[in-house]
């Protein structure tokens, strides 16, 4: 039955599978390049393909190699990882680049255990790497496999549950073929990210249809089996936004621990009274304007974000001596790791006032 998957995922992947992503492109020999397998599939955590090619292709533009990664400052590394959002993958990535530097002659290693020993390298991308950068048997178990095999199989059980993945994990290692290993780790993600989507299927048009039982069944609108809902917890903060009359604004970088860590973003506060005391606190201000409240939906807890604009502040010297603190112009903050949400309020502060 496995040869039977494999066989057919490759003749519709060779009419129909995606050729011409940006980490598709093969070094001598033909096989792909590591380090750009490996930079897509970390940026394809949680994020779809659309999105993450111009993340991609910035990324590689400014750190084409694994030694330029490993070499970089972190705050080039997470300015261009900005907006891509759960950042400790880019802290992993930046780490893992220095420690092949340190370990493996600046090069991801072949070897699966020493591949999965660096950090945010887990079971599926160590064999995304091996399969598609070296032709090596390895099975892959992404969010798209999971949903194409849980389908076919008609597994039910949450996908992240410990007996669940296990099976899967199976059934990927049963399907995987012993030729063209590459064009097939591509084609069952592509298979899952076109055809056999979360809604909607297009079944009619899937390969693997005639022994899906998901398709057989009717199926597909309870398969992959949910996770139980849970209500998200809200919570709020004050974004104190302080600008000078140069149109700089005043950025701290927030701590080790907790969400955003590392990034610059906006000094916060609890509430108006100790937004003012904030604001006091590095530069003489005058008055303040309250802008429009919003929402930014981490996915543990939802927080409800209130700015407030202090415009033609004047800078406290105590700054200069503060490395944790920094007036920024709008062109400054292109270099920087900003959260998309201070980002955006950002450019929109700029954009109407």
């Amino acid at each position: 039955m496995s040869t039977c998957f494999a066989d057919r995922l490759l003749r519709w992947f060779d009419q129909h599978g995606r050729k011409d992503l940006p980490w598709q492109l093969a070094r001598e020999g033909g096989r792909r390049d590591a380090y750009r397998v490996w930079l897509s599939e970390v940026m394809l955590q949680q994020t779809q393909v659309a999105t993450v090619v111009g993340y991609f292709e910035r990324f590689v533009g400014t750190l084409p190699t694994l030694d330029a990664l490993a070499a970089a400052e972190e705050d080039t590394v997470l300015a261009l990882w900005s907006g891509l959002g759960y950042y400790r993958r880019a802290r992993f990535l930046h780490r893992a680049a220095q420690i092949c530097v340190e370990q493996h002659a600046g090069a991801l290693p072949q070897d699966f255990t020493a591949l999965v020993a660096l950090p945010g390298i887990g079971r599926s991308t160590a064999g995304a790497i091996l399969a598609q950068a070296h032709g090596l048997r390895f099975p892959i178990l992404d969010g798209n496999v999971k949903r194409v095999l849980t389908r076919y199989h008609g597994i039910h059980g949450h996908p992240g549950e410990s007996a669940v993945e296990t099976l899967l994990w199976q059934r990927a290692e049963e399907h995987t073929p012993r030729s063209r290993i590459a064009d097939y780790t591509q084609a069952i993600m592509d298979l899952g990210a076109t055809l056999c989507t979360r809604s909607r299927p297009q079944c009619e048009t899937c390969p693997l249809a005639a022994d899906c039982v998901a398709h057989r069944d009717n199926l597909t609108a309870q398969l992959p089996s949910r996770k139980q809902a849970r209500t998200l917890p809200t919570r709020a903060t004050m974004m104190v936004i302080l600008r000078d009359a140069k149109r700089r604004v005043l950025l701290e970088r927030r701590g080790p621990q907790g969400v955003w860590p590392g990034l610059w973003s906006l000094p916060e506060a609890t509430d108006p009274n100790d937004a003012w005391l904030v604001a006091r606190q590095h530069a003489q201000i005058d008055d303040a304007q309250a802008l429009s409240a919003f929402t930014h939906t981490f996915s543990h807890y939802r927080l409800n974000i209130e700015p407030l604009l202090f415009d033609h502040a004047t800078a406290s010297h105590a700054i200069a001596d503060n490395p944790q603190l920094r007036w920024c112009s709008a062109d400054e903050l292109e270099a920087l790791g900003l959260p998309a949400p201070v980002r955006n309020l950002l450019l929109q502060v700029n954009d109407v006032s």
